[in-house]
Parts: structure tokens; sequence; C-alpha cells
């Protein structure tokens, strides 16, 4: 990703991590879809009721996953494979830890987070159910993860894609298993998602061993360093919080919307699975450019990095277009894949809040490029400030335009909340990219150390 077009370098390496996750949002919409369709109403709004709690933890596992990813790529980019391998070691060892740590800390907390956040009576023991579940999965979901921007560091983002498939597909037939064959319920379609999950881990493992041995850490490369462990740190850590605290955010937004009732909870959970469906390929931009900035910081290409960002927006701003013509006429047919057609409040609420968000989709492309540019040159602190600004703005319509607006001051917490982040990442971008010019010119040192200690 270092020589060559950017424009062609960047989709080569996004689209088989977009048709990933699409697939991946596919199979959690079929997911949900199956719930509300041979469950309940109930048991759809029971999935969705923790929605923003799961973007909190799983939001930092997978955040701090990518982070860990960087020093890798950019090792890679400056072929220091011994050191790329000693960060994939240490990489391993606090992965473990938190991945532990967090397993035991939201399944013992399960229930007092569901009462913080106002889940309805009437779902909250289905919503318990499928919340535990979903955290005893979070060691599957970081081995996932990890290993996954392991390999897409070095630049190839499609065998990920060939293990989402399968795993995809695995868990629509443990769904059909669980849910219909076995009447399980929320705890099936839980159980499917968990054993996708840990599918996927393997496949992941199993492809670095066999294909990558250049990953695979020998001799003194498997031994703990601190000073790498901290760069790992101050890269994860900045880059899962940023998603966490963009949930705290969500989960006000969440709490103040389970509020108004079941009705509303099941329009935002159905709206929300389709949303994920669309803007995960905003989100999977943004993942390529943490690469390709990543590698070409390694290699001193900071002219590239300009390039990429530039091309980025283009592709960013041809596929909002694509949105509006799917959203904008067919929203509220999207919603009768979770609901009988005679659900009409659910269903009109659901496409107002589809309808909303598809306007502002050009600034949370532009938020999601910008945020992953930052995060792949190494200063994933800045990138994390944006994640306050998110949660700000979303605390605040939590606490003024829900009351005032009802369900239609929910539809607009994600818009405001973009805005509000671009408010930092535009002009700080255009900072930071001026000043690691200049110190590249001056060639004082390295750019990223040099960067890092004037912060």
């Amino acid at each position: 990703m270092t020589v060559g077009s950017p424009t062609r370098d960047i989709l080569k390496f996004a689209v088989p991590l977009i048709c990933g996750y699409v697939l991946q949002q596919m199979y959690l919409i079929i997911d949900t879809a199956i719930v509300g369709r041979f469950v309940s109403v109930g048991a759809l709004a029971a999935v969705g009721a923790s929605t923003s709690v799961m973007f909190l933890i799983m939001g930092f596992c997978n955040g701090a996953c990518a982070g860990f990813a960087i020093p890798v790529a950019q090792s890679f980019g400056a072929k220091a494979l011994s050191t790329m391998r000693h960060y994939v070691g240490n990489a391993l060892r606090l992965s473990i830890v938190f991945a532990s740590v967090i397993t035991i800390a939201t399944c013992l907390l399960c229930s007092p987070i569901l009462r913080m956040i106002n889940t309805p009576q009437e779902i909250f023991s289905d919503a318990y159910t499928y919340l535990v579940l979903q955290f005893v999965a979070i060691p599957f979901t970081f081995g996932y993860n990890l290993l996954s921007s392991f390999i897409r560091a070095l630049g190839n983002s499609k065998q990920p894609f060939y293990f989402l498939i399968f795993s995809s597909i695995a868990n629509i037939l443990l769904d059909f298993f669980f849910i219909i064959v076995m009447r399980l319920g929320v705890a099936g379609a839980a159980i499917a998602t968990l054993l996708a999950q840990a599918m996927s881990a393997w496949l992941c493992y199993t492809y670095i061993k066999k294909k990558m041995p250049l990953l695979i850490p020998q001799g003194e490369e498997r031994r703990y360093d601190h000073r790498k462990a901290m760069t790992l740190l101050n890269n994860g850590v900045p880059m899962g919080l940023q998603f966490s605290i963009t949930a705290i955010g969500s989960i006000m937004l969440q709490s103040a919307n389970n509020a108004l009732g079941t009705v509303y909870v099941a329009a935002f959970t159905a709206s929300m699975r389709i949303k994920y469906l669309f803007t995960c390929v905003f989100e999977n931009i943004g993942v390529a450019m943490a690469t390709y900035c990543g590698q070409n910081i390694g290699a001193r290409r900071l002219d590239r990095i300009t390039l990429g960002i530039k091309s980025a927006i283009k592709i960013m701003l041809c596929y909002f277009v694509i949105t509006m013509l799917l959203i904008l006429p067919f929203a509220e047919e999207m919603m009768m894949l979770f609901v009988d057609h005679t659900e009409t409040a659910i269903i009109s609420n659901a496409a107002m809040f589809m309808r909303i968000a598809c306007y502002f989709y050009p600034v949370l492309g532009l938020l999601v490029i910008l945020r992953y540019s930052i995060q792949g040159l190494g200063y994933s602190n800045l990138s994390m400030m944006s994640g306050v600004m998110e949660m700000i703005a979303r605390c605040g319509v939590s606490l003024w335009l829900v009351p005032a607006l009802g369900f239609l001051g929910v539809c607009y917490g994600d818009p405001v909340a973009w805005v509000a982040a671009n408010v930092f990442l535009v002009p700080c971008i255009v900072w930071l990219m001026r000043r690691l010019r200049r110190k590249m010119n001056r060639n004082v040192g390295s750019v990223a150390d040099g960067f890092r200690s004037f912060l």
C-alpha cells in the first residue's frame, strides 16, 4: 500500500473487508428477523434493548484490537519484521488479560446494567439472557478481531472475508436450529452468535499458523517487552476507549428511548440493524485507511497519506449516493423484514429513523475516514477526543431533545453526534498533517516519536 494508485490500493483492501462486514451485518439482520418473526415483537425488543451496551463493550474490544494492530502495520511498512513479531507476542498477552477481565466483570454486572438503561420489565428476562450470553462470547470476539487485524495489517483483507462468509452461514443455520427447531427463543439467537464467533476465531488462528508464519513470534520475540507493551496500550486503549466513550452517549440515548416503551424499543432495534448494514461500509473504508496510513507513515510517505484521504472521501461520496437510492424509497419495506406489516407504529417510526440518518451519512463517512487516518498515524489519543464530542452530543440529545420531541429526538441522536465529532476532527487532521510535514522536511529524528513527545 506504499506504492501505486492510492484509490486502487484503498479499494483493493477495503472491498473484501466491506463485503465481509456487510455479510456479517446480514446475518445479524437475519438473526434479528428470525427472532421478530418466529418468536415475538417483545423478543425483538429484548434483543435490541441492550444494543448500546453491547456497542460499549464490543466497541472497546474491537477498538483495542485494531489499535494493537497499528504498530504491527507500521513495523511491516518499515520492513522491521522481528519488531513486528515482538509486537504480535505482546499484543496476544495483553488481549488475554483484557478479554478475561472484561468477560468476568460484564457477566457479574449484567442485571444492574439492564436496570440502569431502563429496560422495560416485560422484556427484562429475555434481555438478560441474551446479553449475558453475548458477554460469554467476548473471548471469541476478541480473538477473531485481534487475529484478523494482524492479517489485515500485512495487507491481506481477503482471508478474514472468507472466514466471515463461513461463520455467517453457520450462524444463520444455527439460528434456525436453536430458535425454530429447539425453540430456545432469544437464548438460541445468542448461542448461535457465540458459536459462530468461536468458529471465526479458530479459522483465523489456523490460517496464521499454516499460511502466515511471518506473524508467529520466535525465541526472544515471545518475551514480554514493557516498552512495546506500552506502545500497544497507547494505541489500543485510546482506540478502544474512543468506541466506549461514544457508546456512553449511545447508552444515554437508548435509556431515553427505552423509557418511551416497547414499541419504540422494537422500532429502534429494527432501524439500528439496517443502519449498521449500510454504515459498516463507511466504517470499513475507515479501517482500510488505518492500515493504509500506518504502512505509509512507516515508509515515510506522507504525500501518499494526503492523496489517500482525498481518495477515500471520493469513494465515500459515491457510496452515499447508493444509500440514498435504496433507503429513501424503501425504508418501510426494509423494516417489514422484522415485523408483520400490521405493526404500523413500529414500521413508520423505524423508517423515519433510517431516512433522517441517511441524510447525514456524508458527515459520518468523513468522520470515520479522518478518525481512522489519525489512528493509523499512531495518535489514537486525538481520535479519542472525537468520541468525547460524540458522547457529549448524544447526552445532550437524551436530556433535552428526547423529552421534548419523543422518538423524533432519538432519530437526531446520531446525526448531531456525527456533526459534533467532525467539528473536532477536521481542524485536527489539517493541523496534524502540517506538523508532520514540517517535521519530515526538517528530517529531525523519527516522525512518530517526535510528535508523540510533543503531545
